[in-house]
C-alpha cells in the first residue's frame, strides 16, 4: 500500500509541474531559435479559420508535412527536417494550441485537421506525404480520412487515437486537459516539469539536455495554453473514439512506425493502427520511445525514404 501511495503522490506532483509551467510564459520579445538559424529555416504564419499557426518550408519537389505531438512543436523535427529537405519541399507547423501559434480557447479536436489542411491551402500545396507523430498522428490520421485528396500518403509515428479515452490517456495528459488543469495551473516547477516530462518520452536520458529543455519551455510559456488545453480535451472526452472509427476510411497507402521503449502510448496499438488501415505496414525503431525522430532521426530517417521509394515506385 505505501507503495501505491507514493507511486500516486509522484503521478501527482509530476502532474501538478507540468501544468505549472504551461500556466507561466516569458512577457520578453521572442528570443532568435539557434537551431531555425542553423538550418536556414525562415519561421513564418499563415492564417487559418482567424488563428496565426507558425511554419517553417525548405525544399523542392513532392511535398512532405510534417505534424508534431502534445505539448510539442516544429522544434521535434528539427534532425529530420534536413535529410527530407534534400529531395522533397518540406513543411513543419505548429499547431493551434502549442509551439508558437496562436491558442484558441475554444480548441477542439476537429481544429488540428483543419489546421493541416488550412496551412496546406495557403502554401498552395494540393498533395502531400502527411507525417504525424501522437497527437500529430491523430490529426494527419482524420485528414487522410475526410480529406484524401490531400493525402498521398501517411505515417503514423507513436500516434494517438487509440488512448482518446482519459481513461488509457497518460496520467499526466489527463491531468491537464481535465478541469482540474485550471487550479493547479498557477503553480511553479516549470523547467524542472518540462525535464521530467522530456525524461518519460525519451527512452535514452542523455537526450534530455538543456537545449531541448530550453525549447520545450519557450513554447510553453506563452499565455493561453490552459485554456486551448482544456477545450481540447473537453472535446475529445465527448468523442473518445473520433480517430479509431475514421480509420477505415484511410485509402492512402500508410506506414505505422513505433519506438518499441514508448512508455505514453503503448507499442501494441502500433497493431491496431495497422489492422484498422487497409494495406498498412508497421515497423518498430528499437532504443526509441516516443519520439523516435528525436531518438533516433537517421533511422526513421532511413525507414521513412524506404517506405517513399515504396509508394512513388507504384504504378
Amino acid at each position: 500500500m505505501r507503495t501505491l501511495l507514493r507511486a500516486l503522490a509522484g503521478v501527482a506532483l509530476l502532474a501538478l509541474l507540468f501544468v505549472g509551467l504551461l500556466a507561466g510564459y516569458d512577457r520578453r520579445a521572442p528570443r532568435p531559435v539557434p537551431w531555425m538559424q542553423a538550418l536556414h529555416l525562415q519561421p513564418r504564419y499563415a492564417t487559418v479559420d482567424g488563428h496565426r499557426l507558425r511554419y517553417v518550408r525548405t525544399g523542392h519537389g513532392p511535398a512532405v508535412v510534417l505534424v508534431h505531438g502534445f505539448g510539442s512543436s516544429i522544434y521535434t523535427w528539427k534532425d529530420v527536417i534536413p535529410g527530407l529537405a534534400a529531395d522533397r519541399q518540406v513543411v513543419a507547423l505548429d499547431l493551434p494550441g502549442f509551439g508558437l501559434s496562436d491558442r484558441p480557447a475554444d480548441l477542439t479536436v476537429e481544429d488540428l485537421p483543419r489546421a493541416v489542411v488550412g496551412v496546406m491551402e495557403v502554401l498552395g500545396i494540393s498533395r502531400a506525404v502527411l507525417v504525424g507523430n501522437s497527437m500529430g498522428g491523430a490529426a494527419v490520421a482524420l485528414v487522410a480520412a475526410v480529406a484524401p485528396e490531400r493525402c498521398g500518403a501517411l505515417v503514423l509515428i507513436d500516434a494517438a487515437g487509440f488512448d482518446m479515452d482519459p481513461r488509457d490517456q497518460p496520467a499526466l495528459v489527463r491531468v491537464v486537459l481535465s478541469p482540474l488543469g485550471a487550479v493547479l495551473a498557477r503553480l511553479p516547477g516549470k523547467r524542472l516539469a518540462v525535464e521530467l516530462v522530456l525524461r518519460q518520452v525519451l527512452h535514452d536520458p542523455r537526450l534530455v539536455t538543456d537545449e531541448r529543455v530550453a525549447e520545450y519551455l519557450r513554447a510553453a510559456r506563452r499565455p493561453g495554453s490552459v485554456a486551448a488545453l482544456r477545450s481540447l480535451g473537453a472535446s475529445l472526452r465527448g468523442r473518445p473514439g473520433v480517430v479509431q472509427d475514421a480509420l477505415a476510411r484511410v485509402r492512402a497507402p500508410t506506414l505505422v512506425v513505433w519506438g518499441k521503449e514508448d512508455d505514453w502510448i503503448p507499442l501494441r496499438d502500433a497493431a491496431r493502427f495497422a489492422a484498422a488501415i487497409a494495406g498498412a505496414k508497421e515497423m518498430v525503431i528499437a532504443d526509441a520511445g516516443h519520439l523516435p525522430q528525436e531518438e533516433r532521426p537517421q533511422e526513421l530517417l532511413r525507414v521513412l525514404r524506404e517506405f517513399l521509394r515504396s509508394v512513388e515506385s507504384r504504378p
